[in-house]
């Protein structure tokens, strides 16, 4: 089935806005290119200070390589680099996109902040700052994506949640009940925006190699995968290219889980 996208009001393709995407191995980096592949036009987010602060590091040339394989894929693109943790940011980020490409039509809210913790190490701090853009983030983007909405259906809203009512998530206290809302706000949202021609979903893609996993984790959950092998992020775009889909028009306030048939015990 050949996919087609929505086109906003005032624009001449269809056009996305994809958060998190600055890191080429990623789920975010993944989305870009299965949709530029498709004739959207993707502008993205980086944020690289954060990039930076976790294990599995910054790539810094990334979001320059990521819009370079946009163009030459023949699709038009843009990116800027924002603190999503930043409440002003939202506008900041459509009014880039807009300036570049135009009227947006998909939101893809895939950036997230991810520190390990427990409960002897839980902070407020720490709280606070998955919240400012696990949630907070997610639930901006959405709204500033539906103001700026023409009305009419097309509108496409996609989150990524990670399975945390699939089972507990060890050692990943504030990660886990941050992104966990995303799922409760997936439900109503879709609801609250669906008079407006826009589906509102959540996609949880489980354990998937974007280079974060060290060999002792990766031997641990391997035989957990009865497909024989760890989800990819191009698994995962191919799901939220659907989700962006006119094809998918039909389906809203879901969490859907692509993880292979991810074993939780």
């Amino acid at each position: 089935m050949q996919l087609s996208y929505p086109v906003a009001a005032g624009a001449k393709t269809p056009i996305a806005l994809v958060t998190g995407a600055s890191r080429r191995s990623g789920i975010g980096a993944a989305t870009c290119r299965l949709l530029a592949e498709s004739g959207v036009s993707v502008f993205f987010t980086g944020w690289s200070p954060f990039d930076a602060s976790i294990e599995s590091g910054i790539d810094r040339d990334g979001p320059d390589a990521l819009l370079q394989e946009i163009l030459d894929l023949g699709a038009m693109g843009g990116w800027i680099e924002a603190d999503l943790a930043d409440p002003d940011a939202p506008a900041a980020i459509f009014d880039a996109a807009e300036s570049v490409l135009g009227p947006v039509s998909i939101l893809v809210n895939n950036a997230a902040h991810s520190m390990n913790d427990s409960w002897e190490t839980l902070t407020a701090e720490a709280l606070d700052a998955h919240y400012r853009v696990n949630l907070r983030a997610t639930a901006l983007m959405t709204v500033e994506f539906a103001k700026r909405w023409s009305g009419g259906p097309g509108g496409r809203v996609v989150s990524l949640t990670s399975g945390q009512f699939k089972g507990p998530m060890l050692g990943e206290i504030a990660y886990a009940s941050t992104k966990g809302a995303i799922d409760a706000f997936t439900i109503t949202m879709a609801a609250e925006l669906a008079p407006r021609g826009i589906t509102v979903n959540a996609v949880g893609p489980g354990p998937t190699d974007t280079g974060w996993m060290k060999e002792q984790l990766r031997e641990e959950l391997l035989p957990k995968h009865p497909l024989g092998r760890f989800g990819m992020p191009i698994d995962i775009a191919r799901l939220i290219a659907f989700l962006t889909s006119e094809q998918s028009e039909w389906v809203t306030g879901q969490i859907i889980h692509t993880e292979g048939g991810f074993l939780r015990r």
